[in-house]
Order: structure tokens, then C-alpha cells, then sequence
């Protein structure tokens, strides 16, 4: 079994001149030598390999069959799978089978897998190039950029949708079966499939291969590294430095935070790739960009789950108003792809600190964003108060977050152990069995964490080493404990470091360590007045009913905003709110009787709104991986008794207006934000999207349209956000070829963002096919369309601003 960092390390492909004399490297332990046991995790990975057995491989084969010129023995699955992004599911689904094989030993996943690569070799043999891919008419695309002719934008490229980002889960997928199930098919594939790419983009300049960089690409600078580290070739290590996003990389090697507005999972795969390069590379400054991404994103615009960005995108690291507020809250996409560059950081240098994030996210993300009854995977986790989640079906809803979570839930055990010559670090508390082959050794770790405060680990076999057991920083100093063999081990270490036990380890050699947890308060990054509360590893939350007699549907149809839980928000005064002078919220918290963990709520939580249904006193708080088909509160709000009255106030009004909006809004459109737009089936000629004071815009010197769903055609206003200062900007608004304003701006609002309501004449309704408005915004000669700021369809309310003169915008 390959190792997922090879140790390879050929003189032809690093500049770091490593010898036989050096210190041993840190190295994780191949999945295949760790098993879990039963816990929370085991029961995760049981249900995603059910999961994954029961979607169709012949449909998630089609895409890449078609392209081929080949028949394919099912149709594409729908949603993402027949709508642009065709094939990327099939990528992830060799790594999630490469995976499951490796952590499991599932003999059905291996004959899965077999299938899969076999299919696929016929696709790649048809095509005759080495190229392998299922976008649709893709072919014709990259003949273009090989001459030349780049289209980019934040999401497509030559008009396709995200091609790079999709034909990256390919790469990956070919890689991991390699890495992971010793497949040498697949090794060749991948060898064959990255020739074809390094060759399209060899005869381009470098500025041209930065322009298709402007489209998200996934992590391809990481899958080149890695090639050049398997086969010890240089030049693929050279295509991964041109496939490196500059205009991101640069900012990052001068430790400038630039994030705040980007489209967060769109960098991180990048930032990986960074890493990659700089290790193989010995590049230091490569290196430590990666290192300050993390901590910028870990340290700054992280929630308290694990999870970072809101509708996909950095929001200011300053104001997490917008994560209290969307319903659209940290994806999960983005934690999976901080998980891979914590443990490479790792791997380099063994601080704690990324275990405590690894461990933090991994309970209270990655865990949380699967049904423990369906296998049923989470795009959103939305932080709004008593707002919920939506899951996938085996057979509907292929979203990223699909993809990425059928890998999630077969990794648990790559972090567990990680071993350094003969020293064995134990780095998270998860059940499970180690066979150490170089040590003839094996060590089980038995536990019931988070609901018991004891980890035991026996030995089988004999030998010497040094046994490194993190003290976890949920630990207060000097309480941690262990025995050996039932004798006290005298603990000298403080929290967040690794206690070492060095001895002649004799076979059944016990060690028992308690870790006592107790319940803290986390504020928001911003220092705003919202706290979750964690025990231990995990974060605590409580399952709400607000609304008496609601039915909600937890579990998304293909609709492309299937994966939006896009039910009513509740009124945040339905929120209960940490009401105390002191912020020692949890002064008092009492465990409920029972095995596993339950809280009352603390007495300074209090239920202050009228319209909540439940008490205070009927909270429950629970590990957060624990809550399922419900609404639920991750995040409360504190004031202090004097100023409660006049915080519930502004929080009403504002609440209000808010929600009188959502109510009245039939559909919208975040001009420039990625997924929106491609929910919404953006199209352009001459079109280019931005950030400008925090607020995503899109303008085209020709035109773009999106189309809107109107299915009850109740529309009776289009609500448009423009900027002050634009001027020169004269276009046409049209609806389903109506037109409904001539629009001109001159610059005469001043700073600031201001909004205009335009009628929709009963006309558009005539041209209307399924309940669709293609809304599209035309140039005229010599001038800009935009830019805009925000769409908003809207059906009849009070909230409408007075109509605004259609001339003047």
C-alpha cells in the first residue's frame, strides 16, 4: 500500500538534498493499518459504503462514455451529473471506493472500483490521446484553449461550467486508486491523463495559463506534484508551478490576508497545491503562504464547527453578522479541504494546534454532515438560529459536497496515529486498532468519547518505543491523568503538547488515561455577541420547534437549489439569549442522567421572544454530530439585563424587515457569487464579475442573463442593486424578451449601494415556458451593462420601494 504522502523524495524532483542521515520524516499510518471500532465513526463509514454500493455506476460512467463517442449502459444522473458539471461525481467516486477499500477491506467495493477503471480505461483507449473527461462537448473546448482562445470567468471557462475543477476529480480519482488500492491501471491512466494536460498547456505563455487559472480548477497543482513525486519525473513539477494561481499565491507569500470576498473552496484546493509544491520543491516561501492561509482561515473566519464562509464566499474576517444571519452557511466541501491541508501542515510540523482544529472539525462538521439513518450528505450547515439542514439521496442531488462527502466518512482513521522512527504519537481519542508492520506491533484504543472521559490503549506484541499521547487544550492543566499497567504516570506536561512514555512495551501493556472535559463558551471570531458552547471535542446544540405543527422535507429533490434549506426562517427573537451580567454561561450546567451526553440548559439561558413554543427550560443541549432532521441552535446571543430590552428592540426591527423580504421574495440572484450564478444558469458574451467594498458585481460589455424561477407567475417587481458612483453604464433589462427598463447610470447616487424596483408587465407571463423568466441585461454600443449588485424577484408586498423612474435607474 502506497503511502498518501510517498516517500519517494528523488533527488530529480527536490531541492531540499534529504540524505540517509537525516531524522526519520512524520509520517501517518496507510489507512489499511488502521480499523475503527465501534463508535459514532465506525457507524459513519458503515453507512456512507451503504451508500455509495447503492448509486449506479453505469450512470456516473455515462457522462465520460458520451464523450468518448462511446454508448453508455444508463443515463446520467441528473442535478449537477446532466446540467454542465457532468462526470465529477464519477472522480470522487473512485476515490471514496479507493477509500472504503483501504480503510475496510469490502470486497464488493473493490470489485466496484475494478468495474469502475476498467469502463473508464475503455473511454481513454476511444479517446486516443490520454485525455478523459464527461463534459459535455469538451473536446471542442480544449482544442480552444491549446490555440489560445480563453474565455474565463469565476466559473466558467469558454462558456463550460467549471471544466478544470471537474476533470481535476478525475486526476484525483486515478490517483487515489493508485495510492490507495495499489492499482497499477490506474496509475497508468493517470500518468496518460496528465501527459494530455501538461501537452495542452505547453505551447501557452505563461499569462495565458494564469487567465484559465481565473476559472476554479480544483487542487491541479497538487495532483502534478504528486505525479512528479510518483513517477520522480520533473516535469510535472513544473506544469504543477504554472498550474499555481498567482493572483492568489502572491498576496499569501507576503502574509496579506486578500480572502474576504473570494469564493472560499475555489483557494483552498489551490493552497494545497502550494503546500505540495513547496515541499517537493523545498521552497520555504511556497511553503509558509500555506502555512498563513491556515491560519488566517482557521484562526480568523472560523466558526466554532469547524466550518468557514457564508453562500460560499469569505465574508469580512471583522463581521460575522452575515453567518448569524444566511442561511447559507459553512459548506462542507471547504472543511474536507481544510482537513487535507491541516494534515499536511502536520505532517511538517507535528503542533498540536492542528490536531485541535482536525479534532474540532471532524466531530462537529464532518461527522454532523451525514444522516446516521440514510447516509444522507450536507452542503449547508447553516449558523442561523433554529434554521436547518437538507440532505442528499443516493440517487438525486449530486452537488460537490456529494462528492466530497462520500470521500469524508472512509478517512476517520488517517489522523488517529501518526508514527516518526520509534516514536508513536496518538493524536485523536477515536476507537480503533493499529497494526504497526514495521514494529510487528498492535495497539487498540477503546473509548465511549465524548460521553465518557477515558481512553484505553493495549498492547499487543513487545518492543521499544516512545508512546506520545496528546494532553488535549479541553483539558485544564494538571487534571489529565493516566496509569500504566494500573501504576500512576506522573503528567508534567501542560495542554496542548504530547506526554511521552518511553519503555520496553511488553504484550498486554495497558494505559489508561482520563480526560476530564468541562463546558466552555466560544465567541464568534468577530468578538460579536454570539457563543457556542463546547465539552471537550464537541460543540453543543439543541434541537428546536418553533413553529408548532410545521412539516418540513429534510431531504432534496434535483432542483439545482435543492441543497439550500430554503424553508421559513424564524424570527430571531425566537432565539433564547445568554442573559448575565458576566459571561460565565455555563456556570451551573448540569449533565442529564443517561449513557450518553445531555445538558439542561444553563440557568442564564432564557427565553425571552413571545412566539417560541418551547421554554428554557425544555432545552437540551447535545453534541451538535447528534442533531438530525431538525431545526436547531448552534450559536445564542448574550446582552446583560440592563440592556436586554433595547438589544431585543433592535434586533426585532431588524429581524422584521429581513424576514418580511424573505417572504416576499420568489426568487434571487447573487450577481457574481459562483454557485448562484450557476444554480441560475448564468450566460454572457463580454461579461467579467468582482468584489467592490465587500459586495460581489457582474457587468458585460455585450450581455448575461440568469433565469428565475417564477412557477405560480406571481412576479409583479424586479428589485435591482446598483452602485452610486457607476456611471457610463447604459443597458436594456429584458424578460423573456420583454423589455421592461432602459436603464442609465451616471454616477449621481453618491457612495454607496442603492436599489430600484421595475415593474413586470403582464407580457413576460405570455413568453413564460415552466415557470422560468430569462431576465437579461443588454449593452448598448460603447457602453456597460452593470453593474449589478443584486437581483430580487418579487411577488406582492408591502415591502416594495416606491417605482423608481426606469430612465434614470
Amino acid at each position: 500500500m502506497k503511502r498518501i504522502l510517498l516517500s519517494l523524495a528523488l533527488a530529480s524532483i527536490t531541492l531540499t538534498g534529504c540524505s540517509n542521515e537525516e531524522s526519520p520524516s512524520l509520517e501517518t499510518f496507510p489507512l489499511s493499518e488502521v480499523r475503527l471500532l465501534d463508535s459514532p465513526f465506525k457507524h459513519a463509514q458503515d453507512k456512507n459504503i451503504e451508500y455509495i454500493l447503492a448509486m449506479n455506476p453505469d450512470r456516473l460512467l455515462a457522462p465520460y462514455l458520451k464523450d468518448a463517442g462511446l454508448e453508455p449502459k444508463a443515463d446520467n444522473y441528473g442535478n449537477w451529473e446532466n446540467s454542465g458539471l457532468d462526470g465529477h461525481i464519477g472522480g470522487h467516486y473512485l476515490t471514496a471506493l479507493s477509500l472504503a477499500w483501504a480503510a475496510t477491506g469490502n470486497q464488493e467495493i473493490k470489485q466496484r472500483l475494478d468495474y469502475m477503471l476498467d469502463e473508464l480505461k475503455r473511454a481513454q483507449d476511444k479517446n486516443g490521446n490520454g485525455y478523459l473527461g464527461g463534459i459535455p462537448a469538451g473536446k471542442a473546448m480544449w482544442q480552444e484553449l491549446a490555440q489560445g482562445n480563453i474565455r474565463s470567468d469565476l466559473f466558467t471557462l469558454n462558456e463550460k461550467w467549471v471544466p478544470l475543477y471537474n476533470i481535476h476529480k478525475i486526476y484525483a480519482g486515478l490517483r487515489d486508486a493508485y495510492l490507495y488500492a495499489d492499482s497499477q491501471q490506474a496509475l497508468a491512466m493517470l500518468v496518460a491523463l496528465s501527459d494530455w494536460g501538461a501537452l495542452l498547456v505547453e505551447s501557452l505563455t505563461d499569462e495565458q495559463v494564469q487567465q484559465i487559472l481565473k476559472s476554479e480548477h480544483g487542487g491541479l497543482n497538487e495532483i502534478y506534484a504528486d505525479v512528479a513525486e510518483i513517477t520522480g519525473e520533473q516535469r510535472y513539477l513544473t506544469v504543477a508551478k504554472r498550474l499555481s494561481h498567482r493572483t492568489i499565491l502572491e498576496p499569501l507569500k507576503q502574509q496579506q490576508d486578500a480572502l474576504t470576498g473570494l469564493h472560499a473552496n475555489t483557494q483552498i484546493p489551490k493552497v494545497i497545491g502550494y503546500k505540495r509544491v513547496g515541499d517537493l520543491a523545498g521552497d520555504k516561501q511556497w511553503q509558509d503562504a500555506a502555512a498563513y492561509f491556515w491560519n488566517q482561515v482557521v484562526e480568523h473566519r472560523t466558526v466554532a464547527i469547524g466550518g468557514n464562509s457564508v453562500r460560499e464566499h469569505f465574508h469580512p474576517a471583522d463581521d460575522f453578522a452575515p453567518m448569524i444571519e444566511d442561511v447559507e452557511g459553512p459548506e462542507t466541501c471547504n472543511t474536507y479541504n481544510m482537513l487535507k491541508l491541516t494534515r499536511m501542515l502536520y505532517l511538517s510540523e507535528p503542533d498540536t494546534r492542528y490536531v485541535h482544529y482536525y479534532e474540532r472539525a471532524l466531530y462537529n462538521h464532518i461527522l454532523s454532515s451525514q444522516n446516521p439513518d440514510t447516509g444522507g450528505l450536507v452542503y449547508f450547515t447553516p449558523m442561523r438560529p433554529n434554521h436547518y439542514r437538507m440532505y442528499s439521496q443516493p440517487q438525486a442531488a449530486m452537488w460537490c459536497c456529494v462528492g466530497s462527502g462520500i470521500e469524508n466518512h472512509s478517512k476517520y482513521g488517517e489522523m488517529i496515529y501518526a508514527h516518526r522512527g520509534d516514536e508513536l504519537f496518538v493524536n485523536l481519542f477515536i476507537p480503533s486498532t493499529l497494526d504497526w508492520k514495521e514494529k510487528g506491533l498492535q495497539i487498540s484504543q477503546k473509548n465511549h468519547i465524548p460521553d465518557t472521559e477515558r481512553t484505553v490503549l493495549t498492547v499487543t506484541g513487545s518492543g521499544d518505543f516512545s508512546l506520545k499521547l496528546r494532553y488535549p487544550v479541553w483539558v485544564k492543566e494538571g487534571l489529565l491523568s493516566l496509569t500504566v499497567n494500573g501504576e500512576v504516570f506522573s503528567v508534567e506536561q501542560a495542554p496542548g503538547s504530547y506526554i511521552t512514555i518511553e519503555r520496553h512495551w511488553k504484550d498486554g501493556d495497558r494505559v489508561e488515561v482520563h480526560l476530564p472535559m468541562h463546558p466552555q463558551a466560544e465567541q464568534l471570531p468577530d468578538q460579536s455577541d454570539y457563543y457556542a458552547l463546547t465539552y471537550g471535542p464537541v460543540v453543543l446544540a439543541a434541537k428546536t420547534d418553533p413553529i408548532s405543527g410545521e412539516q418540513l422535507d429534510y431531504f432534496s429533490d434535483d432542483s439545482r437549489m435543492g441543497h439550500v434549506a430554503s424553508g421559513p426562517m424564524c424570527p430571531q427573537e425566537m432565539t433564547p439569549t445568554f442573559i448575565s451580567d458576566d459571561r460565565d454561561f455555563v456556570r451551573g450546567l448540569q449533565r442529564l442522567p443517561g449513557d450518553e451526553l445531555r445538558f439542561a440548559a444553563p440557568a442564564s439561558l432564557k427565553v425571552v421572544g413571545t412566539q417560541t413554543v418551547s421554554s428554557d427550560s425544555d432545552l437540551e443541549l447535545i453534541p451538535f454530530h447528534r442533531v438530525h432532521e431538525s431545526r436547531y441552535t448552534v450559536y445564542w446571543p448574550h446582552t446583560t439585563k440592563r440592556k436586554l430590552a433595547e438589544k431585543q428592540k433592535q434586533r426585532e426591527a431588524k429581524d422584521r424587515a429581513q424576514l418580511a423580504l424573505a417572504q416576499q421574495t420568489i426568487d434571487k440572484v447573487a450577481p457574481g457569487e459562483q454557485q448562484p450564478e450557476a444554480d441560475h444558469f448564468f450566460a454572457g458574451v463580454g461579461s467579467e464579475a468582482g468584489v467592490h467594498r465587500g459586495r460581489h458585481w457582474r457587468h458585460a460589455s455585450d450581455w448575461f442573463s440568469y433565469q428565475l424561477k417564477d412557477p405560480g407567475n406571481e412576479a409583479q417587481t424586479l428589485r435591482i442593486t446598483y452602485y452610486g458612483l457607476d456611471s457610463n453604464r447604459r443597458f436594456h433589462i429584458l424578460a423573456n424578451g420583454v423589455e421592461i427598463a432602459e436603464v442609465s447610470l451616471d454616477g449621481s447616487h453618491g457612495d454607496d449601494f442603492f436599489e430600484v424596483d421595475y415593474p413586470v408587465p403582464e407580457a413576460v407571463f405570455k413568453q413564460s415556458r415552466d415557470g422560468v423568466i430569462e431576465l437579461k441585461f443588454v449593452a448598448e454600443k460603447n457602453a456597460v451593462a452593470g453593474a449589478i449588485y443584486g437581483v430580487r424577484l418579487l411577488r406582492e408586498g408591502e415591502n416594495n420601494l416606491e417605482s423608481a423612474d426606469t430612465h434614470s435607474g
